[in-house]
């Protein structure tokens, strides 16, 4: 493989819980914008206590590395259990990918599901 992958430990390995950072690898040459979405993010209410269940949209435009997919997931697994508003939730993951590959830019969107028949949405630019 030419790709320098040395920094990956998590592809390809037996890990199967959450993770508390993303790993990357090098950039493609001309690959001008990643886009991440899931909608299955879990974490809890800050307050209540209650499940909150979002969907997540990451778009960045890479400069030389880009984030490496399945640490992504595992990272987003996290969440879980950790109390954490809407907001704050979207910061932090715009702030990490920030940390993990140093791109152009950075957006997170942050669709909280309806509870109490209200979704919230919430962004994050870095």
């Amino acid at each position: 493989m030419s790709e320098d992958v040395s920094g990956l430990t998590l592809l390809g390995s037996s890990v199967r819980g959450p993770v508390d950072h993303v790993e990357s690898f090098p950039a493609p040459a001309h690959c001008t914008k990643v886009r991440f979405t899931t909608d299955e993010v879990a974490s809890m209410c800050p307050v209540t206590g209650q499940p909150d269940l979002s969907s997540v949209e990451i778009v960045y435009v890479p400069r030389e590395r880009c984030v490496e997919s399945k640490s992504l997931k595992l990272y987003l697994w996290s969440f879980r259990d950790r109390k954490v508003f809407a907001e704050a939730l979207a910061v932090e993951i715009a702030t990490e990918i920030k940390r993990a590959v140093e791109p152009e830019s950075v957006r997170v969107v942050v669709t909280q599901h309806a509870r109490g028949g209200i979704v919230l949405e919430t962004t994050s630019e870095l």
